[in-house]
């Protein structure tokens, strides 16, 4: 028996490495599902739904206990692709799921993230719209919106005003999923610009629009969040990289005061699921050349790690088990922990920002 080979065949990761490419629906499917297969202890492939055309709205799960959520273990997701034609974010999480699968156990960053977080990623929610691209552009093209011609981050109900357009499947799967995880921290990834945008997108007088932005009553949460991405990504903390384009200190900025809108994604995901949501412009092209995907990974792998673990610094948590009445008048309430909290069927986790909402 060659055990050199022998030897050479443990070393070398179980995927075959991710080339810098654009993964159009087929690839990506057979990316995921070979990752899932060969990572299987701490991987789950599932879909949410299907497009407009029938495509599969894959989230790939990673962590110690992927197909089921765990008391006291934080649930948080990444979502790219929204808009068919901004595609960097999209191959960042395919790149993402690569890095986090063959690290684990052997980088001690990742395997302790990985240990304690259930982390979903979605690489595209619009793949009909990215189907659509015909080729590389900075600029608007056909593929923003779904099959029917709908923008889902104009999609989802608004807070603030009746949003009468007709719920689309992608985001009718969004909304689904939130009612079946309890996702404490997320970030939806776009491109066209370099930024970390923050809620509320939309807004009223009461929550600052007479001043020209729109704040959450958790909004020193949101800027610590939005920076704690920024923040290890040199060009996006700039704040003025793309020329044209607004400059934004620090590289962040209030949803509404860059411009507002109706039915954002991120505001359903904290009125709605409580979840904190921020949304990440990751390129000044919308469809950049693929040879420069290995420039986009390097700017913000460090990036996308950092916010991942700001799942255990948002939250205190604790638990709340069924008693019998006759028990209720002696009850102590459990001690709290910093974290991040959840819940399950036989216990109630009890999750509060750094600021309690009203």
């Amino acid at each position: 028996m060659d055990f050199a080979r022998l030897w050479l065949g443990l070393l070398l990761p179980l995927v075959a490495a991710l080339d810098f490419s654009y993964h159009h629906q087929e690839e990506m499917e057979t990316f995921l599902k070979n990752v899932a297969q060969n990572y299987s202890s701490i991987t789950h492939l599932h879909s949410i739904g299907k497009s407009v055309k029938g495509r599969n709205l894959w989230v790939l799960v990673v962590g110690r206990s992927p197909k089921e959520h765990r008391i006291g273990i934080p649930e948080f997701k990444y979502v790219a692709n929204m808009h068919g034609d901004e595609t960097v974010g999209r191959e960042l999480l395919l790149h993402l799921i690569d890095y986090l699968v063959t690290n684990d156990g052997k980088d001690f960053e990742i395997t302790r993230l990985i240990n304690s977080t259930r982390i979903h990623i979605m690489p595209s929610m619009n793949p009909d719209g990215f189907e659509a691209v015909k080729k590389p552009d900075c600029f608007y093209t056909n593929g923003r919106e779904n099959n029917n011609f709908y923008d889902l981050n104009r999609n989802f109900p608004d807070a603030f005003e009746f949003n009468n357009e007709s719920r689309q499947p992608e985001t009718v799967a969004i909304m689904e999923w939130l009612k079946t995880e309890t996702f404490v921290l997320s970030a939806n990834l776009h491109g066209g610009a370099l930024v970390a945008s923050y809620p509320f997108d939309n807004g009223v007088s009461a929550t600052g629009t007479l001043h020209s932005r729109s704040l959450t009553p958790d909004d020193d949460v949101f800027q610590y969040l939005a920076n704690a991405y920024a923040s290890k990504n040199v060009n996006m903390k700039k704040g003025d990289q793309c020329k044209n384009k607004m400059n934004f200190p620090n590289g962040i900025t209030n949803g509404y005061s860059w411009y507002p809108l109706k039915g954002g994604m991120q505001d359903y995901n904290y009125i709605w699921a409580q979840c904190f949501e921020i949304t990440l412009e990751l390129s000044c092209c919308k469809y950049p050349r693929e040879e420069k995907l290995p420039f986009f990974w390097d700017s913000n792998k460090a990036s996308l790690i950092e916010y991942i673990k700001q799942v255990h610094l948002v939250a205190l948590v604790g638990t709340v088990s069924p008693l019998a009445k006759e028990d209720a008048s002696d009850f102590d309430p459990p001690e709290a922990s910093e974290g991040a909290g959840q819940e399950d069927r036989k216990a109630h986790a009890i999750l509060s920002s750094a600021h309690v909402k009203p």
